[in-house]
Protein backbone atom coordinates (compact mmCIF):
# COMPACT_ATOMS: atom_id res chain seq x y z
CA UNK A 1 0.00 0.00 0.00
CA UNK A 2 1.49 3.23 -1.08
CA UNK A 3 0.63 6.96 1.27
CA UNK A 4 -1.86 7.98 -1.79
CA UNK A 5 -3.87 4.70 -0.70
CA UNK A 6 -4.29 5.35 2.97
CA UNK A 7 -5.96 8.69 2.11
CA UNK A 8 -9.04 6.91 1.00
CA UNK A 9 -8.96 3.12 2.49
CA UNK A 10 -7.36 0.88 4.46
CA UNK A 11 -6.37 -2.75 2.64
CA UNK A 12 -6.36 -4.46 5.84
CA UNK A 13 -6.64 -4.34 9.83
CA UNK A 14 -3.43 -5.90 9.63
CA UNK A 15 -1.61 -4.00 8.00
CA UNK A 16 -0.23 -1.61 10.94
CA UNK A 17 1.93 0.36 8.65
CA UNK A 18 -0.71 1.12 6.92
CA UNK A 19 -2.84 2.67 9.95
CA UNK A 20 0.05 4.19 11.31
CA UNK A 21 0.69 6.03 7.59
CA UNK A 22 -3.33 6.95 7.62
CA UNK A 23 -3.20 8.78 11.27
CA UNK A 24 -0.18 10.74 10.40
CA UNK A 25 -1.53 11.64 7.10
CA UNK A 26 -4.59 12.70 9.13
CA UNK A 27 -2.64 14.48 11.46
CA UNK A 28 -0.37 16.69 9.01
CA UNK A 29 -3.59 17.80 7.21
CA UNK A 30 -3.58 19.89 10.81
CA UNK A 31 0.31 20.36 11.03
CA UNK A 32 1.75 20.34 8.23
CA UNK A 33 5.13 20.97 9.72
CA UNK A 34 4.89 18.15 12.58
CA UNK A 35 8.23 16.14 11.97
CA UNK A 36 9.89 18.89 12.22
CA UNK A 37 8.96 19.51 16.25
CA UNK A 38 9.51 15.96 15.82
CA UNK A 39 13.57 16.51 14.74
CA UNK A 40 13.70 18.91 17.11
CA UNK A 41 12.28 16.91 19.78
CA UNK A 42 14.99 14.29 19.44
CA UNK A 43 17.74 16.98 18.74
CA UNK A 44 17.24 18.20 22.23
CA UNK A 45 16.67 14.53 23.80
CA UNK A 46 20.08 13.72 22.12
CA UNK A 47 21.97 16.89 23.03
CA UNK A 48 20.49 16.33 27.00
CA UNK A 49 20.25 12.60 28.31
CA UNK A 50 21.81 11.33 25.24
CA UNK A 51 21.29 8.78 22.61
CA UNK A 52 20.03 5.70 24.61
CA UNK A 53 17.43 7.20 26.79
CA UNK A 54 14.50 5.24 28.70
CA UNK A 55 11.29 7.62 27.58
CA UNK A 56 8.18 8.05 28.72
CA UNK A 57 5.97 8.68 25.67
CA UNK A 58 2.96 10.36 27.42
CA UNK A 59 -0.71 10.32 25.57
CA UNK A 60 1.01 8.01 23.15
CA UNK A 61 -1.79 7.46 20.85
CA UNK A 62 -0.39 5.10 17.97
CA UNK A 63 3.45 5.76 18.83
CA UNK A 64 4.26 8.24 17.01
CA UNK A 65 6.83 9.42 19.06
CA UNK A 66 8.39 5.95 20.02
CA UNK A 67 8.63 4.77 16.13
CA UNK A 68 10.44 8.09 15.71
CA UNK A 69 12.77 7.76 18.96
CA UNK A 70 13.68 3.70 18.55
CA UNK A 71 14.09 4.49 14.53
CA UNK A 72 16.95 7.50 15.81
CA UNK A 73 18.11 5.85 19.31
CA UNK A 74 18.19 1.71 18.60
CA UNK A 75 19.57 1.38 22.09
CA UNK A 76 16.34 3.54 23.68
CA UNK A 77 13.56 2.62 25.01
CA UNK A 78 10.27 3.47 25.65
CA UNK A 79 7.20 3.13 28.04
CA UNK A 80 3.51 4.53 26.05
CA UNK A 81 0.70 5.32 27.84
CA UNK A 82 -2.69 6.13 27.13
CA UNK A 83 -6.40 5.51 27.69
CA UNK A 84 -7.53 5.39 24.03
CA UNK A 85 -8.42 1.82 23.08
CA UNK A 86 -8.01 2.22 19.69
CA UNK A 87 -4.62 3.94 19.12
CA UNK A 88 -3.27 1.83 21.48
CA UNK A 89 -4.37 -1.17 19.18
CA UNK A 90 -2.29 0.53 16.64
CA UNK A 91 0.37 0.89 18.91
CA UNK A 92 0.13 -2.61 20.14
CA UNK A 93 0.14 -4.22 16.40
CA UNK A 94 3.05 -1.98 15.64
CA UNK A 95 5.37 -2.87 18.31
CA UNK A 96 4.55 -6.52 19.03
CA UNK A 97 7.98 -8.30 20.13
CA UNK A 98 9.83 -5.33 20.11
CA UNK A 99 11.29 -5.38 23.63
CA UNK A 100 12.20 -1.92 23.90
CA UNK A 101 8.92 -0.90 24.35
CA UNK A 102 6.08 -1.45 27.10
CA UNK A 103 2.59 0.15 26.66
CA UNK A 104 0.19 0.82 29.57
CA UNK A 105 -3.31 1.57 29.61
CA UNK A 106 -3.94 4.18 31.60
CA UNK A 107 -6.28 7.24 32.30
CA UNK A 108 -3.92 10.41 33.09
CA UNK A 109 -6.90 11.84 34.98
CA UNK A 110 -6.71 9.43 37.78
CA UNK A 111 -3.94 10.48 40.41
CA UNK A 112 -2.37 6.75 40.78
CA UNK A 113 -1.69 6.18 36.90
CA UNK A 114 1.84 6.62 37.18
CA UNK A 115 1.93 3.09 39.30
CA UNK A 116 1.01 1.32 36.47
CA UNK A 117 4.52 1.95 34.87
CA UNK A 118 7.60 -0.13 34.81
CA UNK A 119 10.03 2.32 36.05
CA UNK A 120 9.49 4.91 38.25
CA UNK A 121 12.09 7.34 37.17
CA UNK A 122 12.38 8.31 33.07
CA UNK A 123 15.51 10.23 31.42
CA UNK A 124 12.90 11.98 29.11
CA UNK A 125 8.91 12.45 29.23
CA UNK A 126 7.59 13.26 25.03
CA UNK A 127 4.46 14.27 23.91
CA UNK A 128 2.83 16.13 21.34
CA UNK A 129 -0.48 17.02 20.54
CA UNK A 130 -2.40 15.22 23.35
CA UNK A 131 -2.55 17.44 26.37
CA UNK A 132 -4.40 19.69 25.36
CA UNK A 133 -7.86 17.91 25.61
CA UNK A 134 -6.86 18.61 29.58
CA UNK A 135 -8.18 21.32 31.61
CA UNK A 136 -5.56 23.68 33.20
CA UNK A 137 -6.37 22.31 36.75
CA UNK A 138 -6.14 18.59 35.86
CA UNK A 139 -3.12 19.16 33.51
CA UNK A 140 -1.09 21.36 36.35
CA UNK A 141 -1.50 18.08 38.95
CA UNK A 142 0.00 16.02 35.46
CA UNK A 143 3.00 18.25 35.13
CA UNK A 144 3.74 17.48 38.99
CA UNK A 145 3.13 13.93 38.69
CA UNK A 146 5.77 14.00 35.70
CA UNK A 147 7.91 15.94 37.70
CA UNK A 148 8.17 13.15 39.51
CA UNK A 149 9.19 10.97 37.30
CA UNK A 150 11.82 12.48 35.57
CA UNK A 151 15.47 12.17 36.84
CA UNK A 152 17.38 15.40 37.97
CA UNK A 153 19.17 16.24 34.45
CA UNK A 154 16.06 14.59 32.80
CA UNK A 155 13.67 16.69 30.76
CA UNK A 156 9.98 16.77 29.57
CA UNK A 157 8.76 18.04 26.27
CA UNK A 158 5.16 18.72 25.36
CA UNK A 159 4.29 20.12 21.66
CA UNK A 160 1.10 21.23 21.81
CA UNK A 161 -1.14 24.11 20.83
CA UNK A 162 -0.28 27.19 23.35
CA UNK A 163 -2.83 29.76 22.44
CA UNK A 164 -1.34 33.80 23.44
CA UNK A 165 -4.80 35.35 24.53
CA UNK A 166 -3.16 38.88 24.09
CA UNK A 167 -2.38 38.70 20.53
CA UNK A 168 -6.33 38.30 19.25
CA UNK A 169 -5.46 39.67 15.70
CA UNK A 170 -2.53 37.77 15.11
CA UNK A 171 -4.26 34.91 16.15
CA UNK A 172 -7.29 35.49 13.91
CA UNK A 173 -4.80 35.88 10.99
CA UNK A 174 -3.04 32.90 11.89
CA UNK A 175 -5.98 30.79 11.84
CA UNK A 176 -7.79 32.36 8.58
CA UNK A 177 -5.06 31.51 6.90
CA UNK A 178 -4.46 28.50 8.34
CA UNK A 179 -7.29 26.61 7.98
CA UNK A 180 -7.87 28.00 4.28
CA UNK A 181 -4.50 25.77 3.35
CA UNK A 182 -6.30 22.83 5.38
CA UNK A 183 -9.24 23.24 3.30
CA UNK A 184 -7.45 23.41 0.22
CA UNK A 185 -5.46 19.77 0.93
CA UNK A 186 -8.77 18.36 2.08
CA UNK A 187 -9.84 19.01 -1.36
CA UNK A 188 -7.12 17.07 -2.62
CA UNK A 189 -8.50 14.20 -0.79
CA UNK A 190 -6.87 14.92 2.72
CA UNK A 191 -8.97 12.74 5.52
CA UNK A 192 -9.96 14.94 8.42
CA UNK A 193 -10.08 13.77 12.27
CA UNK A 194 -13.91 12.57 11.53
CA UNK A 195 -12.86 10.90 8.38
CA UNK A 196 -10.59 8.76 9.95
CA UNK A 197 -12.56 7.58 12.80
CA UNK A 198 -14.85 6.77 10.30
CA UNK A 199 -12.49 4.31 8.48
CA UNK A 200 -11.82 2.50 11.92
CA UNK A 201 -15.38 2.05 12.53
CA UNK A 202 -15.76 0.24 9.79
CA UNK A 203 -12.58 -2.11 10.34
CA UNK A 204 -13.49 -5.88 11.53
CA UNK A 205 -10.39 -5.25 13.91
CA UNK A 206 -10.28 -2.01 15.50
CA UNK A 207 -14.08 -1.41 15.09
CA UNK A 208 -14.90 -2.53 18.95
CA UNK A 209 -11.42 -0.73 20.21
CA UNK A 210 -12.97 2.63 18.20
CA UNK A 211 -16.66 2.20 19.86
CA UNK A 212 -14.92 1.89 22.94
CA UNK A 213 -12.82 4.91 22.29
CA UNK A 214 -16.29 6.98 21.98
CA UNK A 215 -17.22 5.65 24.84
CA UNK A 216 -14.56 7.41 26.82
CA UNK A 217 -14.13 10.48 25.01
CA UNK A 218 -17.09 11.34 23.07
CA UNK A 219 -16.50 12.88 19.79
CA UNK A 220 -13.55 15.30 20.94
CA UNK A 221 -12.34 16.41 24.24
CA UNK A 222 -12.83 19.94 24.82
CA UNK A 223 -9.89 21.22 27.24
CA UNK A 224 -7.55 24.10 27.64
CA UNK A 225 -5.03 25.70 25.55
CA UNK A 226 -3.30 28.36 27.83
CA UNK A 227 -0.25 29.94 26.55
CA UNK A 228 3.35 28.99 26.66
CA UNK A 229 4.06 31.19 29.59
CA UNK A 230 1.45 29.24 31.34
CA UNK A 231 3.12 26.51 30.94
CA UNK A 232 6.86 27.42 31.57
CA UNK A 233 5.46 28.99 35.13
CA UNK A 234 3.56 26.18 36.16
CA UNK A 235 6.52 23.58 35.06
CA UNK A 236 9.00 25.86 37.14
CA UNK A 237 6.72 25.57 40.14
CA UNK A 238 6.56 21.78 39.90
CA UNK A 239 10.05 21.24 39.87
CA UNK A 240 11.57 21.97 36.78
CA UNK A 241 14.78 24.45 37.00
CA UNK A 242 14.66 25.39 33.49
CA UNK A 243 11.86 26.46 31.05
CA UNK A 244 11.56 27.75 27.36
CA UNK A 245 10.51 26.95 24.16
CA UNK A 246 12.90 25.02 21.65
CA UNK A 247 10.30 25.22 19.04
CA UNK A 248 7.64 26.71 17.45
CA UNK A 249 4.83 27.33 14.27
CA UNK A 250 2.76 29.99 14.08
CA UNK A 251 0.01 28.21 16.20
CA UNK A 252 2.17 25.47 18.09
CA UNK A 253 4.76 25.52 20.44
CA UNK A 254 7.51 22.81 21.94
CA UNK A 255 8.36 23.84 25.53
CA UNK A 256 11.52 22.06 27.46
CA UNK A 257 11.67 21.45 30.60
CA UNK A 258 14.71 20.74 32.33
CA UNK A 259 15.13 18.99 35.70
Amino acid sequence: MTDADTTTTITTAADWRAWQVSWDRQQEWYMPDREQRFRTMLDMVEALVGPAPRVLDLACGTGTITARLLARFPRATSTGVDLDPALLAIAEGTFAGDERVSLVAADLKDPDWTARLPYGSYDAVLTATALHWLHAEPLAALYGQVAELVRDGGVLMNADHMIDETTPRINEAERAQRHAQMEAAKRDGALDWAQWWQLAAKDPVLAGPTARRFEIYGEHADGDTPSAAWHARVLREKGFGEVRPVWCSPSDTLLLALK
